[in-house]
């Protein structure tokens, strides 16, 4: 497995040997693979004991998963190269299209969960040194010569696409043109020491490595660090991105396995209240309006919130900016990286 695997009773090492068929009345033990990106690890270990004691309760059916975590882009190759999910959360709309795209999950997933398949959200956060010693305060900040700035790689990391998304954003859809946005995500990216592969391990970079002034992070991850005691002074934008991020159960998969109906009932509990708190615990937003009401202190106000569709959806934001040989890669080979 790429990134995670975690063993024992949460999560039980599996063979390769396929489940039986977990149909009606069948108290057959069932395993689920469940992939992911590196930040939902803390929620999945509450998560899932939850999970498995209601269905248990309920069909009287023993369920055991394997979990693997690691960079968004990543992931989504492991599982298009072999590594058999049942279930993706993964971090963007983009890489479950391109599952759906290499045969694996059937068109029109986002209509099978409730509320689009957005199971939670966040938004783009900048983490500063402890007293704020170079006085940022917005995206603009961190075009500045004396500033470094410290975020994950957008070829492997979902959440790095967000980071870049949001950079862009914040230009375009604040009044500015496509060559400011261009010439502005240019300078910031001259300023970014390393390129980690993951939102988790850009995190590690700036707190326990030390590099950088500011971290462009998930503010569920900035949240979350601040309850391990890594506390940091951190601004959320007033112009950011809604960072959607998608479940789905990889039909290909789940088929071959015998699990569609254990695993679809495991996305439809993600969409409860019980697991909405837990991904609110750990700093997403959540998408249940009741759980965000419970929450709402912890999150700052947003006072210009752009989506996807607001940079003309997840096509032509892959062919523009992540795609070979696009913006992206433009901008890497321009500032010698």
């Amino acid at each position: 497995m790429v990134g995670l695997g975690l063993a024992g009773t949460l999560a039980a090492c599996g063979s390769t040997t396929p489940t039986p068929e977990a149909g009606a009345g069948d108290t057959a033990p069932v395993e689920l693979t469940l992939v992911s990106y590196a930040v939902t690890q803390a929620a999945y270990e509450q998560i899932i004991p939850q999970f498995t004691k209601q269905w248990k309760e309920q069909t009287g059916q023993d369920v055991t998963f394997d979990q693997s975590y690691g960079g968004s882009g990543s992931q989504t190759r492991a599982v298009l190269d072999g590594l058999e999910a049942d279930v993706v959360a993964l971090a963007l709309a983009l890489d479950t299209k391109k599952l759906e795209e290499g045969g694996l999950i059937e068109p029109g997933w986002e209509k099978e969960a409730p509320n689009d398949a957005i199971v939670h959200k966040s938004v783009a956060a900048l983490v500063m040194r402890e007293g704020n010693p170079k006085n940022i305060q917005g995206w603009e900040d961190l075009a500045r010569d004396d500033v470094q700035v410290v975020t994950a790689n957008p070829k492997t990391s979902g959440g790095a696409r967000w980071n870049f998304l949001a950079l862009w954003g914040a230009n375009t859809q604040n009044g500015k043109d496509d060559a400011i946005a261009l010439d502005f995500a240019t300078k910031v990216f001259s300023h970014v020491p390393v390129l980690p592969k993951d939102a988790r391990e850009a995190t590690d970079v700036f707190y326990q490595r030390g590099q950088g002034d500011v971290l462009i992070n998930y503010e569920n991850e900035v949240l979350l660090a601040a309850q391990k005691g890594e506390k940091q002074p951190f601004i959320v934008p007033d112009v950011n991105i809604s960072i959607d991020n998608p479940i789905a159960v990889v039909d290909a998969n789940v088929d071959k396995h015998g699990t569609r109906k254990v695993a679809e009932a495991f996305v439809q509990f993600l969409f409860t209240p019980e697991a909405q708190r837990e991904f609110a615990k750990v700093g997403f937003r959540p998408v249940d309006p009741g759980v965000a009401e419970e929450f709402a202190s912890q999150y700052p106000k947003v006072n210009k919130l752009f989506t996807v569709a607001d940079l003309g959806g997840w096509d032509a934001v892959q062919t523009k900016f992540f795609a070979d040989g696009a913006i992206f890669d433009q901008i890497q080979s321009k500032v010698g990286k």
